[in-house]
Order: structure tokens, then sequence, then C-alpha cells
């Protein structure tokens, strides 16, 4: 009875308890990922004028009503323009993290599973691209291949997934003696199958909130080496272009660096947020 009678009190405490309720730097977070979305589907919904359109009357005019950011050199609306590249930098965001995070599991898990000879290759490799800056990987694939998106994805993607690698590598370390992967191992299944359905599933769990954190990294990256003329070519709206393209007239038109800038913290910080508070969420789960 008296067990029976603990168990009910710990029910009716469970129910009683209500639930944890959202922080409101996630709700924040959540609103800004919400904006983020309507700018990458529909732009025009958010944005009062033509990204491209030119107005030579309005020539580097300060923030006002009629134009929320200032306007660029050319009279095109700053605020549009930023709207606009959401989807360009963005992209380039979550395409850096995709390169990064499958060169970081296919080192990762070599570095972890393989033999003697594998595993030293592997670290070797990963201790290598640590050491290469992203800025002088940026600035190769740049002189080889040209500025544009696709040379930004590849510089950052492969600058930022020797960290990924490690975090991969130290959890497939953890798992590969774990006793389900040993009762797999006794009942004669096969290496591929216990590594796609035991240490891959476990051991890559955690790269879902580092993925969620490295996108705001990734666009910050990228538009450093925008600023630095490494990114895409004006007049694309992608934010760190924007920045590269306001960086002369910083003394007559603060805007054109103020208000990207922001928008990039902003981003930023809605993602390591997010990112934060999903990994708070899946360690109160697996407990």
């Amino acid at each position: 009875m008296t067990v029976l009678t603990t168990r009910r009190e710990q029910r009716s405490e469970q129910k009683r308890t209500p639930r944890a309720a959202v922080p409101v730097s996630a709700a924040a977070a959540g609103v800004v990922l919400v904006l983020l979305l309507i700018a990458v589907i529909a732009p025009g919904v958010l944005a009062p004028h033509d990204p491209l359109a030119i107005d030579l009357d309005a020539t580097l005019s300060p923030p006002s009503w009629a134009h929320w950011f200032g306007t660029d050199l050319s009279g095109r609306d700053l605020f549009s323009r930023v709207i606009f590249g959401t989807r360009q930098s963005l992209g380039i965001g979550l395409g850096a993290v995709g390169v990064a995070l499958v060169l970081a599991v296919a080192l990762g898990i070599a570095a972890g599973l393989s033999r003697r000879i594998g595993a030293a290759l592997a670290n070797r490799w990963i201790d290598v691209m640590f050491a290469f800056p992203t800025i002088l990987l940026g600035l190769l694939l740049t002189s080889v291949f040209g500025p544009g998106a696709a040379t930004l994805i590849f510089a950052i993607g492969i600058g930022i997934a020797p960290g990924y690698a490690r975090i991969v590598r130290g959890q497939v370390l953890a798992v590969r003696n774990a006793p389900y992967v040993e009762a797999a191992t006794a009942l004669g299944h096969s290496p591929g199958r216990i590594l796609v359905q035991h240490i891959a599933p476990n051991a890559l769990r955690p790269m879902i909130v580092t993925a969620t954190l490295g996108i705001g990294q990734a666009i910050i990256w990228a538009s450093g080496l925008a600023y630095l003329g490494l990114g895409v070519a004006p007049p694309a709206p992608e934010w760190g272009a924007l920045l590269d393209a306001g960086r002369t007239y910083i003394t007559v038109a603060w805007w054109l660096e103020i208000f990207p800038g922001l928008v990039i913290v902003i981003v930023a910080l809605a993602f390591t947020t997010l990112g934060r508070h999903l990994g708070a969420r899946l360690e109160g789960a697996s407990r």
C-alpha cells in the first residue's frame, strides 16, 4: 500500500507541475527565424522597394520613413537589399555547414573506427586542417576558382570541418565499446550494419546542436570573407557584399555598415540561442 500511495503521489505531482515555459530568448530567436524564412521564401512581402531599382535623386540618403535603412551610392533601398540578400547569405551558411558535416562525419568515423594506420592518417589530416586558417583557405580557393558563393561555401565548410570532426571522433570512441554495440557484434551483425544502426545514430546526435550553432558562425565567416572582397560580386545583395560596398563611405554614410552588420549579429545570435535551447532540451530528454 505504501508503494502504491507513493507512486500515486508522484503521478499527481507530475500532473500538477507545469511544463517548463519557453525562455524569452528562445522565443525571440524563433521570431527572427520566422522572419528569415519569410525573407527567403517571399522577400517581396517584407521589402518595400525593388532591391535593384536605382534612384539617383536619393543617393546616400540617411534612414527615414521612406527608406528605413537609408540608401546606397546608387539610391537603392538598403532595407530591401538586406531582405533580398537573406536567401543568398543563409544559403551560404547552410551550404558551408553541410560541407563541414560531410567532411566531419567521414573523417571522424575514420579516426574513431579505423585501425592504427587509418586512424593515425585521419587524425593527422584533422590536425593539418586545424592549422590552416579559414581566411588563407578563402584566399587560396578564390585565386583558383574566383570569388563567388560556391567558393565561400567550400572555403568556410573546409575551414570549420576539423572542429566538427573532433566531436564526431570523440562520440564514436565513446559509443563503439557500448554494451549494445558489443551485443550486436555477438549476434553476428555485419560491421556496416552496426555502424549504420547503432554507432552513427548515437554518435551523430550531438551534431544536430553543433550544426545549428554553426550556421550563425558560418554566416559571420562568409560576411568577413566577403568584406575582404572574397565573396559574391556586386550588385548582389548578399550581406557581406553590402558591407564590402559600404566600407568606402563609412565616414559619410554610416548606415551602409551599421544596419547590415546588425542584421548579421542578430541572425547569428538567433541561431546560437536556438542551438543552446535545442541542446538543453535534448539533454533533458536523454535523462
